[in-house]
Formats: structure tokens, C-alpha cells, sequence
């Protein structure tokens, strides 16, 4: 009997161990694949997006082109517990919050100031070679616009 529970503990043991270690599945370097990507004009496409680790929180960097042709670089550094935290480098937000709603999935806002200027959910296929962005945004006349980009992971 004492043989079983031992086994037990050393399989409960080992399994919540390889849950903690495991690589969260957005963790990486993401490029758009803008040929697949439907994206609002008005909005900036992103073209690059790192996820890495900083000590226990996530440090995502954001590397695009905004409407106008400007290059921008955005940094965000949290936890995907939905609470916001400050983004530096994007001209419409100062505030982010990303929820990780599954393995796979992950909710996103941004806001300026108390106003919601994004939304959004991210989606990594199950292969875990893609992943599709699908966000809501208010452009520059108030018009919600919607744009779905497809990512490839490097």
C-alpha cells in the first residue's frame, strides 16, 4: 500500500511539474503574413510581435507601420491576468490588458486614458506554428473597424 501512494505522489508530483514548466504557446517571435492577414487600412499593421519572458512577467514588443507609413514600436510588460498594465511606444493606448482564456487563447484591450481603443483575441492553432489576431478598433472618425491578421512563428 505504501508503494501506491508513494507512486501517486511521485506522479502527482511530476505531472504538476511539467504543467509549471511547460512553454506558454505565444512565447516566441511572431512575422504577419500579410498575404493571408485582412487588415483596415486605417489601422497599423504589425508586422513583427515578440513574446518573452521577464523574470515572472511577459514582455511583449510590438513592431509595425501605422497608417501614415511612420515606423512604431510599442513594449508592454505584464501578467495575462487581465488586469492593464502601461504600454510605451503606441500612440493610441497607454494601458494594456491580456487574459489568457485557454491554452491557446488569449483575450486583449487597450486604452487611452479610460477609453477603450482596442480589442481583441488571439488564437494559436493547434500545431502551434500560427496564430490568428482578430481586433476591433476605433479609427480616427469613430468608425469601429475590424481586421484579422495572420501571424507565422519564427
Amino acid at each position: 500500500m505504501k508503494r501506491i501512494e508513494i507512486l501517486f505522489a511521485l506522479t502527482l508530483l511530476f505531472s504538476c511539474a511539467l504543467v509549471c514548466l511547460a512553454d506558454n504557446r505565444h512565447m516566441g517571435t511572431w512575422k504577419l503574413n500579410e498575404a493571408n492577414s485582412k487588415l483596415a487600412t486605417s489601422t497599423t499593421k504589425n508586422h513583427t510581435v515578440i513574446y518573452e519572458a521577464a523574470g515572472d512577467n511577459t514582455k511583449v514588443i510590438v513592431e509595425g507601420i501605422d497608417s501614415s507609413g511612420n515606423t512604431v514600436r510599442s513594449e508592454w510588460t505584464g501578467k495575462f491576468d487581465g488586469k492593464y498594465y502601461p504600454v510605451t511606444g503606441d500612440p493610441t493606448s497607454d494601458m494594456r490588458s491580456y487574459k489568457q482564456l485557454s491554452a491557446r487563447t488569449m483575450s486583449f484591450t487597450a486604452k487611452q486614458g479610460n477609453k477603450v481603443t482596442l480589442s481583441g483575441r488571439i488564437v494559436i492553432s493547434t500545431d502551434g506554428k500560427t496564430r490568428t489576431v482578430t481586433t476591433t478598433a476605433t479609427d480616427s472618425a469613430g468608425k469601429k473597424v475590424t481586421s484579422t491578421a495572420f501571424y507565422n512563428k519564427q
